[in-house]
């Protein structure tokens, strides 16, 4: 087949957007030099790779075997190109960066203050919504670094510790619990429970406290939104478990409470993570560097006046460098 990186850009980009009108003002292109590009690619391929409703397009069988392959050559582009400027030394380009959404509440900021030290890297924020698709991002080779909470096993990766992650109980101002110092895991039992999905970290660090407490929540509501939860909690639906990176601004306004149970906060760590066969552009280590060395120093200025509110819970100690 005699294909081109431009036809499999757009491709992808139609897929992106699920229409080719959308696709081509993402692509700064008119509607008709898409749908030529679409069908000349067919046309080399020699089957369709889309099925056409109106003005919606979704892929066909052979356009999903298609997709897989081609978000592999252009990873191979990326990198290509990613050496190439690494050897010209030059610090520009696209720096593409994949979070969970927990991640969401400072890594804008973060970037924030590395594009001020670095105006000519174009930054492109993905935010997936959980870290199961954070690592289908990353598989697909998507992203250049993630933010996350655990690396994943499934996939050859480089991780670095970066920043303590602390993980709380909290409910509604007038919850019975807070009238209590301390209070033991049980004491949890009687109140209903709004939880993130299974596949999110969140989740994940939830069961496995509950796990090692022998302690089963009378879970009422599974949620894919942390905004949601804590829209919930207020309306005094029930309690949560969420980290405090994703809850400052209601603790500060008195809109939700941490709870004082005991083992609390649940301490994690924040990762910045990357493929192990993937070659970092420049723009792209020196985020990752700006990160490892100024993330921890950042949140914890941002996040110092909850620091006396997490005192009764053991504090939060540094997090480890990996």
């Amino acid at each position: 087949m005699n294909l081109s990186f431009r036809q499999l850009r757009v491709f992808t980009e139609v897929v992106r957007q699920g229409s080719m009108a959308r696709a081509a003002e993402a692509l700064h292109l008119t509607a008709p030099a898409v749908s030529m590009q679409i069908k000349e690619l067919e046309a080399q391929v020699g089957l369709p790779l889309f099925d056409r409703q109106g003005r919606q397009v979704n892929l066909s069988t052979a356009g999903e075997y298609f997709m897989v392959h081609a978000k592999r050559l252009l990873a191979a582009l990326r990198d290509a190109e990613n050496e190439m400027a690494r050897m010209k030394k030059l610090e520009g380009g696209r720096l593409t960066v994949g979070m969970v959404s927990t991640a969401q509440y400072f890594v804008p900021r973060l970037l924030a203050m590395f594009r001020k030290e670095h105006p000519g890297v174009d930054v492109r924020l993905v935010v997936a919504s959980n870290r199961d698709a954070l690592v289908a991002l990353m598989r697909a080779g998507e992203v250049d670094l993630s933010v996350m909470g655990r690396p994943p096993k499934e996939l050859a990766t480089r991780s670095e510790a970066f920043a303590a992650h602390p993980m709380v109980f909290f409910s509604a101002p007038g919850h019975p619990l807070l009238s209590v110092d301390h209070s033991p895991v049980t004491a949890l039992a009687p109140y209903p429970f709004i939880v993130r999905e299974h596949g999110s970290g969140t989740r994940a660090a939830m069961g496995q406290f509950f796990a090692e407490h022998h302690f089963e929540p009378q879970i009422t509501m599974e949620m894919t939104s942390n905004e949601t939860i804590k829209q919930a909690v207020m309306a005094e639906m029930g309690v949560s478990f969420l980290s405090l990176h994703t809850i400052g601004l209601e603790l500060r306004a008195g809109l939700l409470k941490l709870l004082a149970i005991d083992g609390t906060p649940v301490m994690r760590t924040w990762h910045i993570v990357r493929l192990q066969s993937k070659v970092l552009s420049p723009a792209a280590e020196a985020f990752r560097y700006f990160v490892v060395e100024r993330a921890e120093a950042f949140l914890r200025a941002e996040m110092g006046d909850l620091e006396a509110q997490l005192a009764t819970h053991g504090g939060m100690p540094h997090a480890p460098r990996a």
